[in-house]
């Protein structure tokens, strides 16, 4: 009965701002066309880098449902440097992982991560550099969503203006499609959390929990991981509950979204092993520096990043997270069932 407790106000706690994220995030997809973004990327200019991490941030888009905006955004013309600087801060935070980051770890998280998504982003452009001597090549990288990537590039292909009522389903639609597009890794991150916070002693990783060797091990775990941002929020909660430093914790929401094997398969083919070089040392670099900043900023000015403190601030009981609550658990059980019918219909097939 604990672990389910912990588990219904850690979901509590995150619904109301995943809603409230969500709605944002959907209106923030609809609302930037391709068009615009080539319009505002495609060109080689340095200040471009910097404009890319700025409007990539926001945006809703998880770490493989970035690869066909990245591949077009090149492909119209962008910079390594800028398609480089939009490939990482785009997975890396966005409206509804700052939400939800604020919900579960405070408002210190909720500021420093998307300020170190955008530094890490700029940085890791402006190492790649705007060298063309490698041409983008047409292949086709395929990723943990092709089916949705296609669905999105054809959507950037053919955009259209529609009526209202065509507005408002589309926004609905978005909403849904981005709840399940991260339903599964928000309750394993959940469930891991509400594990933690059960049965793990807080001292069990108190003695390791911290330091270049931990952030080091969150790097080498969130690398091979497909996982999005406001995904990866639940289980640094869990991490930072075992004992994990703050800083630690960071360097994984930051690392896990934006290198996983997809995305580096699309920097090699589209840009070449030393943009590759150079997008993986940004990212990691940039991760474990601001992870080590954030650890001495706590311990110099005693800032508050403790999930469990934080929770204790929330109104669990208002019709706001209720209802909230309510909409979230039915589209994320909407998509499971959704999903098991595919899996059942391909293995009948």
């Amino acid at each position: 009965m604990m672990l389910l407790n912990n588990f219904v106000s850690l979901f509590l706690s995150a619904a109301p701002w995943l809603f409230l994220g969500f709605v944002i995030a959907a209106s923030l997809k609809l609302g930037l066309p391709s068009r615009w973004l080539a319009k505002h990327l495609g060109n080689n200019k340095p200040s471009t880098t910097i404009k890319a991490a700025f409007i990539g941030a926001p945006l809703p888009l998880c770490s493989c449902g970035v690869i066909p905006a990245a591949m077009g955004l090149r492909r119209a013309g962008a910079s390594k440097s800028a398609t480089t600087s939009f490939l990482i801060a785009t997975p890396e935070t966005g409206v509804d992982s700052v939400a939800v980051s604020y919900a579960l770890l405070g408002p210190v998280m909720a500021i420093v991560r998307p300020v170190a998504a955008i530094t890490s982003a700029i940085v890791a452009g402006l190492l790649v550099g705007n060298s063309e001597d490698n041409k983008p090549v047409t292949s086709e990288v395929k990723s943990c969503c092709s089916k949705k990537n296609a669905s999105q590039q054809q959507q950037a292909t053919a955009e259209v203006k529609l009526s209202v009522k065509q507005k408002i389903s589309a926004w609905l639609n978005s909403f849904a499609e981005l709840v399940g597009d991260s339903y599964l890794w928000l309750l394993i991150g959940l469930v891991f959390a509400a594990l933690i916070q059960t049965y793990l002693p807080e001292s069990f990783m108190t003695r390791w929990g911290q330091g270049w060797i931990t952030m080091l091990v969150m790097v080498l775990v969130g690398v091979p991981m497909y996982i999005c941002a406001t995904a990866s929020t639940p289980i640094a909660a869990g991490l930072i509950i075992a004992g994990i430093s703050p800083g630690a914790a960071l360097v994984f929401m930051l690392a896990g979204p934006a290198t996983n094997v997809a995305t580096l398969m699309l920097v090699r083919q589209e840009m070449g092993m030393r943009a590759l070089v150079a997008y993986l040392t940004g990212v990691v670099v940039s991760a474990m520096a601001f992870g080590w900043g954030l650890d001495w900023a706590i311990g110099q000015w005693h800032w508050q990043v403790n999930p469990v403190a934080w929770q204790e601030h929330q109104l669990v009981n208002s019709w706001w997270v209720v209802s909230s609550s309510v909409v979230i658990a039915i589209l994320m059980l909407r998509a499971g069932l959704n999903d098991a019918r595919q899996r059942w219909v391909s293995t009948a097939a």
